[in-house]
């Protein structure tokens, strides 16, 4: 710290007495005062030097003496005041002084009069000494105002100026704001400096203030200034400002500089806006100005960027026509370029032309031709390059090995790669970050993390401090083996080491998460990049469309989706395959095709994996027109399509029935040389079983090997099935044998589909043989034990069905809501309510969550025992679930209101399967009319009948008589024969009926009265 007064100067004194004390320091000033007179009056004369080493002034010398001399500068002379403050110093035995005061005034006083150079001295030795920028500021301000306003402005500037060279910008910054509240203005150039090497260090929120400072100030911008501001833009991708900028500059009266266009250009190449940036450089030279070989450069450079070498060759021609010849940077640009997009051969004809031209390779074109091959796979190639470079004498450096081994890793040959490694140290050359960071990539690629971990160590021993990318990479490469808290733990390690996670480290975090289904825990990661102020990029929004699409949360896929969009980002082709997939598993087809919609609309083309995805998911779904509309489309296009989207057709139309337009599929890919998978012949003969045409399925099995193709589980699995559901069971069995025979193990689906067949017959022992079987593979689960309880059910086995649920429970098996309503419904038709009601019971207490159908056999065994009263309550419960009554519920539940003569609960039901268009039964209009006429409603019971009459019902003639039986026993003879013309009218009844007793007493067309006894009980 400085020391900022006299005091610090002086030695220390012993104590003494207060009094003795006081005196002495009154004579030490007196004495001080009389030194820096006598100082004063000898620095006017020009032999000042000689008279103080020849007096006795050399002893008088102290720091107070020498801060009272500089400060009251009576002398006039500030190079003289230097000079004896100099002298002074080695008088008395000190390196440098180290007064903040003293040294300001001396370098305001020496500006004052024009010597900069010493004043710049001390300036530098203030700001060595200094921890504190303000404070010196403060300083410098103070002696600048003793000057009574005659001191020189440059002193701020070369102030700032020191700060900055010294790369201390941060503090140079702070002076420039600091100098506001004193009202000093620094000039132009110092500003244009200061905005340039905030610049050059990417320190953008500074330079914005520093301008924003020019501007409050007035400082008026000049060409350097606007070509700094066009440089900022340019650096964040803001072209559109830049532009903005350029505009006002020449409504200001600012001529923009070569300089200027060259900044533009190169920052509208970076943004790929190749043809705005033509139009620029069009624009410089209708005012006058020449390309350089620099715009030359960044516009090949851009051209070659974009993956446009031809043009960028063309302007190669251009500027050779102007006289201006191309450099190293030129050729290796397009080298560069031709090897991205893979013209190899061309890429070496520019290389050869360069020669041709008198210009050697450099390291950075050999290097350029290695990374172009080495991309490209061909590593013989790589060999002979380097090879050539031996020959010609160019030195291999760390960058040529980092690439091939690059190479090698890329190809996945580790041991080469190691080769090289080895012959790098054996040539001195020290391997680099890079070098290290390729190999761990390598190492991730191969699934060793362990000698990735190996490699990372190995680079720290060597005095190698791992960056951001390397440890980028192993999260990426944990993330992907779903081992996400060690990929969270490297994360923990960098912040531990002071490396700042970026963008690409976050993503590789959220994607491992996103994929692993912790979507919260993704979220908590994109909260923190936020707060970091890190932009998400396109592939951070991509993984959470894709993560929360896969988990069927399509309303905050969707919400990521808009908002990745309003930020100006561009999904991949990855983004909307998730979105139409997601969409199209949840049935929503037309949300789908928005998505669809929205990449045609942004004059992007979906790729075939995209088509193929939304073809897929309207096959799905059904919609097949708009399914084969899409492929129209898609090969209208010129893309191909690939097996995918074949087996998505010929899927869609066997589930439709047409088996036969899948055949048609199968030959459209043959003619246009698809090779059909084994999914393709899966999709076939599952389509021909489920259509019964067992045969053809077994020939089209029979084929699959001809074809190069090996059955797999699912065509075992298809064939079985079709042969259970065919009621050929030692088909069945022999193909089961052949699965294992052939080394095929048959899965869980196999196993209970034979199950269900073996119940279906009704062969419990071989279905308890098979069920064992499965238990002890671990092939048992919830499906096979409802099966088995299920089949033991339906042959009535209720014991059996019984035992085996406590079996179920012991076993760790949880049963399910279709365990539960298989048990309840057959105890409930076995008039066993106190069993069924237990299970009911025991199904609410596991939480299990009954269905529409478990509630109705329990509403019809209530209502078979006439306990109407519980089966309403039942019935109010299921609406209170909010479970959706089926019509057979409605059917139940009118007939039970009715029995209790409950007319007006009926109609209300009766109301609500209208509303929801369920048809009503014809017995359910025969309960309620039978209800209407107990309760004297005749003309009610009249409209229901003509109702079901103009709906198109045809009751039977038993139905027919339980009708007007319920008018003649209410004594209403007279509506009953009305009731009998209107029945003859509809078709119920024959024409020839012509009395109410030939109706009632069977007499018609042979009717057997059992049937009306029958009728009469089911409505009864």
């Amino acid at each position: 710290m400085w020391r900022l007064t006299s005091r610090s100067f002086m030695a220390k004194r012993r104590p003494v007495c207060h009094k003795t004390s006081s005196f002495s320091t009154s004579q030490a000033l007196a004495q001080n005062e009389q030194s820096v007179r006598e100082i004063t009056t000898l620095l006017s004369s020009h032999n000042w030097l000689a008279l103080m080493e020849s007096s006795d002034v050399p002893k008088k010398l102290n720091p107070d003496v020498i801060r009272s001399v500089i400060l009251q500068n009576q002398v006039g002379d500030p190079k003289r005041l230097l000079d004896f403050f100099n002298w002074s110093q080695k008088k008395m035995g000190t390196a440098a002084h180290q007064d903040l005061d003293v040294l300001s005034a001396l370098a305001v006083h020496l500006c004052n009069s024009n010597w900069y150079v010493p004043a710049n001295d001390l300036i530098q030795c203030i700001i060595r000494n200094s921890d504190s920028p303000l404070a010196v500021l403060g300083s410098i301000v103070k002696n600048y105002r003793n000057c009574n306003g005659s001191s020189n402005s440059v002193i701020f500037d070369m102030l700032m100026n020191s700060y900055r060279k010294r790369g201390l910008l941060v503090e140079a910054v702070n002076l420039f704001l600091g100098a506001k509240d004193f009202e000093l203005r620094p000039s132009l150039l110092s500003c244009n400096s200061l905005l340039g090497d905030l610049l050059k260090g990417n320190k953008l929120e500074l330079f914005w203030k520093v301008f924003d400072g020019m501007c409050v100030r007035k400082i008026s911008p000049d060409v350097y200034t606007y070509t700094n501001i066009i440089s900022a833009h340019c650096k964040v991708g803001n072209v559109k400002d830049a532009k903005r900028v350029l505009l006002e500059m020449g409504e200001k009266g600012c001529s923009p500089n070569l300089v200027t266009y060259n900044v533009i250009i190169g920052g509208l190449c970076r943004a790929q806006l190749l043809d705005e940036a033509i139009e620029i450089k069009r624009s410089m030279v209708d005012k006058g100005l020449v390309p350089d070989l620099y715009t030359y450069n960044i516009l090949i450079n851009g051209f070659c960027m974009g993956k446009r070498s031809r043009e960028a060759k063309l302007m190669l021609l251009e500027m050779s026509n102007m006289g201006l010849n191309p450099d190293p940077m030129t050729y290796n640009a397009l080298i560069d370029g031709f090897m991205r997009q893979g013209d190899i051969d061309e890429a070496f004809r520019i290389k050869d032309e360069m020669v041709a031209y008198g210009i050697e390779e450099n390291l950075i074109i050999w290097n350029t031709l290695i990374n172009g091959v080495c991309k490209a796979g061909k590593m013989e190639k790589a060999l002979e390059i380097m090879r050539e470079m031996n020959e010609k004498g160019a030195k291999l450096d760390s960058q040529t090995y980092s690439l091939l081994i690059e190479g090698y890793c890329r190809e996945q040959n580790m041991a080469r790669a190691f080769e090289l490694l080895d012959e790098m140290k054996k040539r001195k050359i020290a391997p680099t970050v890079l070098t290290y960071s390729v190999i761990i990539n390598g190492q991730c690629r191969c699934g060793n993390l362990q000698g990735a971990n190996a490699i990372l160590q190995e680079m720290i021993m060597n005095g190698l401090k791992p960056n951001a990318i390397v440890y980028t990479t192993l999260m990426t490469a944990y993330a992907k083996e779903g081992r996400v808290e060690e990929s969270r733990m490297i994360l923990e390690r960098m912040r531990n080491q002071g490396i700042l996670p970026d963008v690409f480290c976050y993503n590789s975090l959220i994607i491992g998460f996103c994929k692993a289904k912790r979507m919260e825990e993704a979220r908590t990661y994109l909260m923190e990049m936020l707060e970091r102020r890190l932009r998400p990029n396109a592939h951070t929004y991509g993984a959470f469309i894709e993560g929360y699409s896969k988990a069927g949360e399509m309303d905050i896929a969707d919400r990521y989706f808009n908002e990745m969009l309003s930020c100006g980002l561009l999904p991949n082709n990855g983004s909307y395959r998730a979105l139409i997939e997601g969409h199209c598993k949840e049935g929503n087809v037309s949300e789908a095709f928005s998505v669809f919609r929205c990449i045609l609309s942004r004059g992007a083309l979906p790729d075939v994996q995209t088509y193929s995805e939304l073809i897929h998911g309207l096959s799905r779904n059904g919609k097949m027109n708009e399914a084969f509309g899409i492929f129209s489309e898609f090969q209208e296009k010129g893309l191909p399509p690939n097996a995918f989207t074949y087996n998505s057709l010929i899927s869609g139309s066997c589930k439709q029935g047409n088996v036969d337009k899948g055949f048609q599929l199968l030959e459209e890919m043959s003619i246009k040389g698809i090779n059909p998978n084994i999914v393709t012949y899966n999709i076939l003969i599952d389509g021909l079983c489920k259509a019964g045409e067992i045969e053809r399925a077994k020939n089209l099995f029979e084929d699959i090997e001809e074809k190069g193709l090996t059955p797999n589980c699912v065509t075992y699995a298809a064939m079985i099935d079709g042969y259970c559901k065919s009621m050929n069971a030692t088909a069945a069995f022999q193909l089961l044998e052949e699965m294992l025979s052939r080394g095929v193990s048959p899965d869980a689906f196999i196993y209970n589909v034979i199950l269900n067949f073996c119940c279906n017959e009704e062969n419990f022992e071989k279905a308890l043989d098979l069920f064992q079987e499965m238990l002890k593979k671990g092939f048992a689960s919830t499906v096979s034990f409802n099966t088995l309880i299920e089949g033991y059910c339906k042959s009535g086995k209720l014991q059996e069905a019984n035992d085996l649920l406590e079996e179920m429970i012991q076993t760790q098996f949880i049963p399910n809501h279709v365990t539960y309503t298989s048990l309840i419904e057959h105890y409930c038709k076995a008039g066993l309510m106190g069993e069924a009601k237990k299970f009911w019971l025991e199904l609410q207490e596991r939480n299990v969550m009954p269905t529409a159908k478990a509630f109705t056999s329990l509403l019809h065994g209530f209502h078979n025992i006439r306990n109407t009263s519980e089966a309403s309550a039942l019935f109010e419960q299921m609406v209170a679930k909010g479970i959706e009554p089926d019509e057979m519920t409605y059917h139940v539940m009118i007939d039970a209101y009715c029995q209790e003569g409950n007319a007006t609960e009926a109609y209300k039901l009766k109301d609500e399967m209208l509303m929801k268009d369920m048809p009503m039964s014809v017995a359910a209009y025969v309960a309620l009319i039978q209800t209407l006429c107990k309760n004297d409603e005749f003309s009610e019971a009249s409209k229901l009948l003509n109702e079901m009459g103009e709906k198109g019902f045809r009751p039977s003639l038993p139905a027919c008589r339980v009708i007007v039986q319920g008018f003649q026993i209410a004594g209403k003879v007279d509506e009953a024969a009305e009731v009998l013309q209107c029945m003859v009218k509809f078709g119920w009844v024959s024409s020839s009926t012509t009395s109410l007793d030939d109706l009632v007493d069977g007499n018609q067309d042979g009717e057997k009265s059992e049937d009306s006894e029958n009728l009469l009980k089911q409505t009864a």
